[in-house]
Parts: C-alpha cells; structure tokens; sequence
C-alpha cells in the first residue's frame, strides 16, 4: 500500500477569466498581471507544504501557475515538474472565445446547466472522465515508481486517518503522508475530477458537506486536497481508497484581500 496527498489547484486568472470570456483548449492565454499575484499568493500559502512530485497541464496559464508556486516552495528544490496534456481544459467547441453568459444561455436552452451541457464540436463530460482517468493511471505509475521505498505493506498504518474539524491549516491533511503530488490544472476540469471521484472512485468526504458547494465551481488558484491510497499486485497498481479533505480552499486569496 501506498497513500499519498494529492493537491490540486486551478490556474490563476488570465484576462479571458476577468472579461468573462471561455478559453477552453483553443485560446492559450497566459497569466494577468492579477493572476501573476494569486500564483504568488498560493506559492506563499503553500510555501512550506513539502510536494515530492508535480504534474500541470501543457497549458501556459497552468504552467505559469506551476512555476511560481515551485518556486516558492522551500521543499522543490530538484522537483521536475511533469507536463501532462490530459490535465488541460475540457475543449468548449464553437463556445471559445465567447463570452461565458453565451453559454449559459445556450446550455439553458437545451435544459441543461453548464456543467452537463457539450457546445457543438466540444468534449464531452465522459471524454474529460476519461483523460482524467488516463492521467490518474500516469500519475499513480509514477508515485509508485518514484516512492517505492515508502511502499507499506501494514494496511491499517497506510489507512490511519483522523476525523473532525480541520484546524484550516496549509497542511491538513499531509502532515503524515509519505509523499505528496501537485497538480495545477483548469476549472472546468476539476469540476469534473472533484464529481469522478466522488461519484465514480466512491471519493468520501468531509461529514456534514454541502454537496452543492463539493461540486461547485473552483476559484483561480482555488485549491482542492485528497489522500489517495494505492495498492499493488504482481502485475497492477489500483486505486485502494480516496478520501477527500476539502474542496475550493480559497484562504490564500483573502490573506491577500485583506
């Protein structure tokens, strides 16, 4: 067995985002000036949160994001950060470029919300379900490969996890584990991601949540957590349990706020 603390933090804001316009894959923007400062602000958050591995989308805005939160951490020093195109946007078809309340009214009027409805010529819920799928099976490969020496065989020690109030801290959670992954990715994507693994991994989260706010929109460099725990056979790596910490963690943006 093998668990790890997966992190996953969305993109900080390109201009597109502040004009209420969509990128989807076909418009590769990079960072604002105020999307530069939320990386930071997230990199400053983050700072002391050891990441033993981190994986980005190939896109500029998730990349750029990447870089600066890698820098700023004082645990990455000799951390590659891995390049994934499973991890960029869902494709939003003739939508690109409009504006998002376009969309809206387009999704409404096929009596569906954003989140179910596929633009002509877009990706569909299930063909972002399986990206998401081919990069999880990338990832745990290489958790595996890279932190075989942390592999434990004693199932009930891989599984120890406390229950309760989180103390809002940037390590809940990991405080424990073995290793730990970044990922920074888009938001329409890990709207997906947050709903495939509750839904589809049997992902448990926190007592008492609101479901609508579990699956709701994530906020530029929002932030979501996992503990993810792998086992092995002979010839297989599969996912054992997941097990969600918290979701949309924004506490980065309203230090700077304030």
């Amino acid at each position: 067995m093998l668990s790890f603390g997966l992190t996953i933090v969305r993109h900080g804001e390109t201009q597109y985002n502040k004009d209420g316009l969509l990128q989807g894959q076909g418009i590769d923007s990079s960072l604002s000036e105020v999307g530069i400062r939320q990386a930071e602000a997230a990199g400053c958050y983050l700072q002391d949160v050891p990441f033993t591995n981190v994986f980005t989308s190939d896109m500029k805005r998730a990349k750029e994001t990447a870089e600066i939160i890698v820098r700023m951490n004082r645990t990455c020093n000799g951390v590659d950060i891995d390049i994934h195109p499973t991890l960029k946007e869902r494709s939003f078809g003739v939508a690109e470029g409009g504006r998002v309340e376009d969309m809206k009214n387009m999704a409404k009027a096929a009596g569906l919300s954003i989140p179910e409805y596929t633009p002509p010529e877009g990706e569909t819920v299930d063909q972002v379900k399986a990206r998401i799928s081919a990069f999880l099976t990338a990832m745990f490969q290489k958790m595996a490969q890279d932190h075989q020496d942390k592999i434990c065989l004693d199932k009930e020690k891989q599984l120890a996890e406390t229950d309760g109030p989180l103390p809002g801290h940037p390590d809940d959670g990991v405080l424990d584990v073995p290793a730990h992954a970044l990922v920074v990715t888009h938001g329409a994507y890990m709207r997906v991601v947050v709903r495939y693994f509750v839904e589809d991994l049997a992902c448990s989260v926190p007592l008492d949540s609101d479901m609508t706010q579990v699956f709701s929109a994530c906020s530029n460099t929002g932030m979501c957590r996992f503990i993810v725990t792998l086992k092995f056979s002979e010839s297989d790596i599969k996912l054992s349990a997941m097990k969600c910490v918290f979701v949309n963690r924004q506490d980065h943006l309203k230090k700077e706020d304030s």
